[in-house]
């Protein structure tokens, strides 16, 4: 029982700090890795974006509604380097049905590396591993010319040493797009569900989750605003802080006004497209920086910076931050229309 609670912990503390905005200090742990954002773009503009409007199969996972036929046999790959052995990594296929559906599949696999095993005394006593995987289902369908609405259905499956469990997902979404404002606003429903297996006699719960979001291209410049809300199912969110930042035993004061609690909801961003076939994102996420402040954070803690380009028919996405002083993370996009690879 030491071992599972012991590696449940470790794994969600590693997802915790790769996708930036799964909060330790709010109690919740079960799952976490739901929060790690498998596209370079989202991840980018802060981790959270469920508005962006990119030909980019990755976004899917932030809202299903960005799925459509415009994404017609497009295969799309990412990767995340975190510190130690750990690597995040996945695929999605999509495909039109027809001019207003289209449907998509995809694995997400989050993989923790080796982590030693101890006795009762603490004495290591061999090596164990820890995994978390998402398999995806994703259906879209257009209501009108401007409205799409879409369904997810995912699959959990996770692993420590010799203990799994199991869950279903299900996410909701709905875009409204108007491109002759460049306007795009998204309401979205993530994690319904719950564990089909458990690990053992406690039934953790999924981080379920509702976001709306915004992003708007400024007037006839390449400068795109976005905001996203996160966590709207649950308006406080407090945090801890130590009183002596200098000191590693300085008492740990709550933090919890309206203005704090009202920053933890949201997810800034703002990306520069000088074409349909570039963009460079910058994002802020102050849950991020604060959730950071026990873990020796840095002053680029909250920041994420990443760009994409495609060429021909392949589409690049690369993303960084820097949680706190002793983690950089790195991840990469790949995407590529089969379609087009054919002519």
């Amino acid at each position: 029982m030491r071992i599972l609670t012991t590696l449940h912990m470790i794994a969600a503390g590693a997802a915790l700090t790769a996708g930036l905005t799964a909060s330790a200090q709010d109690g919740t742990t079960a799952y976490q890795f739901l929060n790690v954002t498998p596209s370079t773009h989202a991840y980018a503009l802060g981790g959270h974006n469920i508005t962006v409007i990119d030909d980019d199969i990755n976004l899917i996972e932030q809202n299903p509604a960005l799925l459509g036929p415009e994404v017609d046999h497009q295969v799309g790959l990412n990767y995340m380097r975190y510190f130690g052995s750990t690597n995040f990594m996945g695929v999605r296929y999509g495909q039109g049905i027809n001019e207003h559906s289209a449907f998509a599949v995809g694995l997400q696999y989050f993989g923790y590396g080796s982590i030693d095993e101890t006795d009762a005394t603490g004495s290591v006593i061999g090596s164990v591993s820890a995994s978390d995987m998402a398999f995806n289902a994703t259906y879209s369908h257009d209501i009108t010319d401007n409205l799409r609405g879409a369904i997810n259905v995912k699959f959990l499956y996770s692993k420590y040493a010799d203990f799994s469990a199991a869950a279903i997902a299900t996410d909701l979404g709905i875009n409204y797009y108007n491109p002759d404002n460049d306007l795009s606003l998204s309401l979205v429903v993530k994690n319904l569900g719950g564990q089909v297996k458990k690990f053992n006699d406690t039934k953790d719960k999924l981080p379920w989750d509702v976001q709306l979001g915004w992003s708007q291209m400024l007037s006839s410049s390449p400068f795109c605003l976005s905001v996203t809300a996160v966590g709207l199912n649950k308006w406080k969110l407090p945090y801890y802080e130590p009183a002596d930042k200098n000191s590693a035993t300085s008492e740990l004061v709550k933090k919890d006004s309206f203005m704090r609690n009202l920053m933890r909801h949201l997810v800034l961003g703002i990306e520069y497209v000088p074409t349909e076939r570039m963009y460079i994102a910058l994002g802020y996420n102050y849950r991020t920086r604060t959730d950071m402040s026990t873990y020796h954070r840095n002053f680029l803690s909250g920041f994420s910076l990443g760009g994409g380009l495609r060429v021909k028919a392949f589409g690049f996405g690369v993303a960084l931050a820097k949680p706190h002083s002793s983690a950089t993370t790195l991840m990469f996009n790949l995407t590529t229309s089969i379609s087009e690879l054919m002519r």
